[in-house]
């Protein structure tokens, strides 16, 4: 075989880096005004780095990186390589374990938790693995630090830092937000499959989803892994300290890029590995016992409700110890948008309002 002259090589590679600079300008330029949106707050130190990942139609239209993901080295944000903290984004992941479980006749929805973790203290009612998973069981939040914990717990270790309190209500008359309740769905899968969750979700979510830069949070060392920061003051970030995060695993333990979690969403709109009448569920905003009017704008391991502007979408928000996340799914214009950030929560939510609307504008515009 003959090989090119050398300099036709070079020539060619060129060209071909040329194209994907002017292809990459061209995505930027239909999205200009959300670009501006998210440079005016790394100019203003309002967070320290941030990627954001844009589907539509099952093709990504726009990815791009903003700040660093390590500050003091000057390294930049790369959307498919940067991994960061998605904390309570992980749900989502862990509610397709949950599928997966009930699929494979592993656990029931409507079956007592006491069935699958006996040894879980017995309390005043029972409770379902539904109303864990939407919330509904009364079993409380974080308390203190605990969500700052260091100790390196197993999930059933992590278990013992709830389990003694009571109910904050009878299971399915109220609705109150815990991480803990996804900590007992996955001990119950767990104990039901007989294999570690964090096996069970490789091979059942990560590996058929193709969700290759998704990974537990063990405190490793892991190629692209962003520096976590916190605000200190108003215009330093510090990094954040250590923090194990693997025993709340299915809650908000693990890692991932805005083009994985993108990914994902696109996998739950096209209905190849989850049918949609499996999905329904965990996507239908639940009801109280009480008042059945009464919408809880959570499903099972999803948010469930409309943006700012009024655009339906299931998916989550994540805020954790040096990470935050916004992953929402919008059916109805087959439209998935990631936004991924090294930093604790920056509460700029109208910021971020702002960024949704400005793609959609930019969407819209491009049709």
């Amino acid at each position: 075989m003959r090989r090119l002259p050398h300099s036709i090589l070079v020539s060619c590679l060129i060209i071909f880096s040329c194209s994907n600079q002017l292809l990459a300008q061209r995505a930027t330029e239909k999205f200009n005004r959300a670009e501006r949106i998210i440079s005016r707050m790394i100019r203003k130190h309002k967070i320290p780095g941030l990627a954001i990942t844009v589907s539509k139609n099952q093709e990504v239209v726009w990815s791009e990186g903003f700040g660093y993901a390590d500050l003091k080295n000057k390294i930049p944000v790369i959307p498919n390589n940067t991994v960061f903290r998605i904390a309570s984004v992980s749900k989502p992941i862990a509610a397709m374990a949950l599928l997966k479980a009930v699929e494979e006749g592993l656990v029931m929805l409507d079956s007592s938790i006491y069935n699958y973790v006996p040894y879980f203290p017995k309390k005043r009612y029972d409770i379902s693995i539904r109303q864990l998973a939407g919330h509904l069981s009364g079993i409380r939040n974080y308390k203190g630090n605990e969500f700052k914990n260091n100790k390196p717990l197993s999930i059933r270790d992590g278990i013992k830092l709830f389990e003694s309190d009571s109910l904050l209500f009878k299971p399915g008359t109220n609705f109150a937000y815990s991480s803990y309740n996804w900590n007992l769905i996955s001990l119950a899968i767990q104990e039901q499959a007989n294999i570690p969750f964090e096996d069970f979700v490789i091979t059942h979510v990560l590996n058929p989803f193709q969700l290759n830069k998704t990974v537990a949070d063990k405190n490793k060392v892991i190629d692209g892994k962003a520096i976590f920061y916190k605000k200190k003051g108003k215009r330093r970030f510090k990094p954040v300290s250590e923090v194990s995060n693997y025993f709340k695993l299915a809650s908000g333990g693990y890692l991932s890029t805005s083009e994985d979690i993108t990914n994902f969403g696109n996998v739950l709109l096209k209905d190849s590995l989850i049918q949609h009448d499996q999905l329904k569920p965990f996507i239908t905003a639940q009801k109280l016992n009480t008042d059945e009017s009464r919408s809880t704008y959570y499903g099972l391991g999803f948010e469930v409700s409309n943006d700012s502007s009024g655009r339906f979408y299931f998916g989550h928000v994540g805020s954790g110890l040096g990470g935050y996340g916004i992953f929402y799914i919008y059916p109805e214009q087959g439209v998935v948008i990631t936004i991924l950030i090294n930093c604790s929560n920056p509460e700029i939510d109208k910021t971020f309002n702002k960024l949704i609307d400005s793609v959609f504008e930019s969407l819209e515009s491009n049709q």
